[in-house]
């Protein structure tokens, strides 16, 4: 159960990388660092914020606390990345983090205790934890580079396309 589990959460960040990648691409570089007020944020500062997290949580995912003290989480919302380039430097290195540390663990380690700000989690329960903080900031990459696009390829079943879709899949399936 417990392989089954950790090749799930590999589909499952796989799945989110390449869905934020597939938004990303279809964002002018101009547009990258496009926020609507000071209240919101970039698709470079969500980046920034997702490395920084990632490199806290998975560096040293079972040995220290996962808000590590070489982490200021505070400039993960400063600043700019200027090209997209530099921005997917900055994306592939976070995820190069979770899947060395994903693809590190074993079995016997999903219920291991570690800590992340101090609050003790299993394994397991700090793995949700980032696959949940994963997809809620790429569904808003995903939705700022819809917005910012100027010919949006849908990234799932387009409007007004469910019944074409079903039956492909459905005649994929027999």
């Amino acid at each position: 159960m417990g392989k089954h589990y950790l090749e799930t959460v590999i589909q499952n960040f796989e799945g989110l990388k390449s869905l934020g990648e597939r938004a990303i691409i279809q964002v002018d570089e101009s547009h990258i660092n496009f926020s609507e007020n000071e209240n919101s944020n970039s698709v470079s500062i969500i980046v920034k914020h997702l490395h920084g997290n990632m490199k806290s949580r998975w560096e040293h995912f079972l040995e220290v606390d996962g808000e590590s003290s070489g982490r200021n989480r505070d400039s993960e919302f400063e600043g700019s990345i200027h090209t997209k380039e530099e921005l997917f430097s900055i994306w592939n290195e976070g995820w190069d983090f979770v899947f060395n540390a994903i693809h590190n663990l074993e079995e016997n380690d999903l219920n291991k205790i570690i800590t992340i700000r101090s609050q003790p989690l299993t394994v397991i329960q700090a793995i949700q934890r980032q696959v949940s903080h994963y997809s809620y900031h790429v569904g808003q990459i995903v939705y700022l580079s819809k917005l910012l696009s100027s010919s949006w390829d849908s990234l799932s079943i387009p409007k007004g396309k469910s019944k074409e879709f079903n039956k492909r899949m459905m005649n994929k399936n027999t």
